[in-house]
């Protein structure tokens, strides 16, 4: 929002919401009718609309991933700020300017004469609109661009657009309502001449709104990827083709390069920043970075591909939930498996900074399911493993393995990897003891009995371990894993750990495979404390769940704009904060098969560190 927002600041459309589309519903109705039945009549510009709107959607977010993908790897990369939560909330509405366009492209269909039953291309028709786009559009942008930095305009309407100091693609959309009305005056003048002309067709005005959209997207990256040799090739292509650097120092330095996409005016008038082929130069030079810490994890279910940090911003800011519109993707999510499945190497989807550690996550191409199938588990540890190795190249120190990437039956909890490289110097971290030490410190005090079920794990073995030797019964309902318990516990506090059916605890540490039968059983106001890097499903509306072991994150921690899979914003996991940890306190160990270390000194040095228990209950 503008500091002191003006008249026409709003969306029309803003009270819809997600369901904003259905403006479009009777325009998109009425040109498939009249395509399917006026046969002859029939005008195919009008019913290019909104596939042409889609093309732009999908042109977008194809920018939108490239640029977060290669900022998380730091090569070429701008400006070293962080994105925050903020900016991804104000940014969410950037398809709002598609909708907008759209409108009216139907509604000059329908009103302006020539703008229907248009031709499908005409050459001079497009040459017409390079010229005007060039000598006319560009320079009155920069007019109306140097205005709307005046203060009392920069207040009302362009100080939102300038909220943004680290860009995105979508940055570049990212005005009140009223600049877009401006702006759509402008870019419709070149549209408007062909149309007076008798000289427009389908192709150039697709082509000129992908332009638009190409670079809009592209300057507003925040690497640089306009390659050195091109302007080697043709030097006055500096003069009309502007760089990603060059409008990065626009929202650094405000009052300089208010060109468009063609600098020629700030050369003209003065108004060229002189570091701008500096930045370009040393963004050029700047390298990939090797981070720190690496936590590896992997997609959970079909439609987590999309709430990742590369996929769609507004959903990675939220916990991992099912969107009703995401079934009508259905071709689009069964592509993406099948890239999963084919695609063998792990790569990064975020990238953070903490204190003067540089942080990664990076992601096993394989889904939830896939760690369930018997004949995936060789290709899954494969996988693992080269993550593992390339570490080891790059000079990590730690990488921390997150959800299904460890477990008994698939590495012993990442102790194969031990064995098989005994000499490596990235140290690997199942994050075990700070996951036990959350659940630990997340049973209310007072309580002298819990109940343990579900599938147990290295992390329930050292939580009933530690809760018998602080005289906390433990009550397993399964004699099998009560069996398996009793070897682990000290016979002196054997008699803490209690075979029962009866499940009338208040206090359920729960696992995976926790069956709905199984939570049938609990008695209102029963808690529900998972172990697992899973959450249960919630059956009892009168009961408490709290969220898997996880911290709140320092406001120290950067870049920290997406959730971590269901968690809360600003919420990280105990396995990935155990690899962070690993590295601030320099542990040269690795925590790997049956190693556990000790509660209290890892609760302990997470505390030191800046990373906050959850509220202690969380009701449904």
């Amino acid at each position: 929002m503008a500091t002191t927002p003006g008249i026409l600041t709003e969306w029309p459309w803003k009270q819809l919401g997600s369901y904003k589309y259905v403006i479009l519903a009777p325009w998109v109705a009425q040109s498939i009718y009249h395509f399917a039945t006026k046969g002859e009549e029939r005008d195919l510009a009008n019913f290019l609309i909104f596939p042409g709107m889609m093309w732009r959607m999908i042109h977008n977010q194809i920018w939108i991933s490239l640029s977060r993908y290669r900022t998380s790897k730091g090569k070429n990369r701008i400006v070293d700020k962080s994105i925050e939560f903020e900016q991804i909330d104000r940014e969410r509405n950037w398809d709002d300017q598609i909708i907008f366009n759209g409108i009216l492209l139907y509604l000059a269909n329908l009103f302006i004469r020539g703008a229907s039953h248009v031709p499908f291309w005409r050459l001079d028709g497009a040459i017409l609109i390079a010229l005007m786009h060039a000598g006319l559009v560009e320079f009155l942008y920069y007019w109306l661009h140097r205005a709307l930095h005046h203060h009392y305009l920069y207040s009302r309407y362009h100080s939102h657009h300038h909220s943004s100091i680290v860009t995105e693609p979508i940055t570049s959309v990212i005005h009140p309502f009223a600049e877009h009305i401006a702006y759509f005056l402008l870019f419709a003048i070149p549209m408007l001449s062909t149309l007076y002309t008798g000289t427009t067709s389908i192709i150039a005005i697709v082509g000129y709104l992908t332009y638009i959209d190409f670079m809009n997207n592209m300057g507003h990256c925040n690497f640089e990827l306009v390659p050195k040799w091109v302007f080697l090739v043709f030097p006055p292509l500096k003069y009309i083709m502007y760089t990603p650097s060059f409008h990065s120092l626009h929202h650094t330095q405000f009052r300089t390069n208010y060109s468009l996409f063609m600098p020629f005016y700030d050369y003209i008038y003065g108004t060229m920043d002189k570091s701008s082929d500096k930045l370009y130069e040393t963004s050029f030079q700047r390298q990939e970075e090797f981070p720190d810490v690496v936590h590896l994890t992997h997609l959970t279910t079909l439609e987590s591909v999309y709430q990742l940090r590369l996929g769609f911003a507004s959903l990675a800011s939220k916990p991992l939930t099912s969107k009703w519109y995401l079934w009508m993707m259905w071709p689009v999510t069964l592509w993406s498996m099948i890239l999963a499945c084919v695609y063998n190497r792990s790569f990064i989807v975020e990238r953070n900074t903490f204190k003067k550690l540089r942080l990664q996550t990076w992601i096993v191409p394989r889904y939830s399911v896939h760690y369930s199938l018997q004949w995936q588990r060789e290709a899954i540890d494969k996988l693992i493993e080269e993550a593992i190795l390339e570490a080891e190249d790059k000079g990590i120190k730690v990488l921390s393995l997150g959800l299904l990437n460890q477990g008994e039956k698939l590495n012993r909890n990442g102790e194969i990897y031990i064995e098989k490289f005994p000499k490596l110097k990235v140290k690997i971290v199942d994050g075990s003891s700070l996951a036990a030490t959350v659940v630990l410190n997340s049973i209310p005090r007072g309580t002298t009995q819990v109940l343990l079920m579900g599938k147990f794990s290295k992390v329930a073995y050292a939580i009933a371990f530690s809760l018998c030797h602080n005289n906390v019964q433990v009550v397993v309902e399964r004699e099998d894993e009560y069996e398996k318990l009793k070897f682990k516990v000290a016979p002196e506090y054997e008699s803490n750990l209690i075979h029962s059916k009866s499940c009338t605890q208040k206090i359920w540490l729960v696992g995976e495979d926790l069956t709905t039968n199984d939570q049938l059983k609990a008695s209102k106001g029963t808690v529900f404390i998972p172990f697992s890097q899973f959450p249960p499903k919630i059956i009892h509306m009168d009961c408490f769940y709290l969220d898997p072991p996880a911290m709140a994150a320092p406001t120290s921690f950067e870049n920290l704009h997406s959730c971590e899979n269901w968690l809360p914003r600003r919420v990280i996991s105990a396995w990935r904060i155990a690899g962070i940890l690993h590295a601030l306190e320099g542990w040269n160990v690795h925590e790997c098969g049956d190693t556990i270390f000790d509660v209290d000194k890892v609760w302990q040095a997470a505390l030191q560190h800046g990373f906050r228990p959850l509220p202690a209950l969380a009701k449904v």
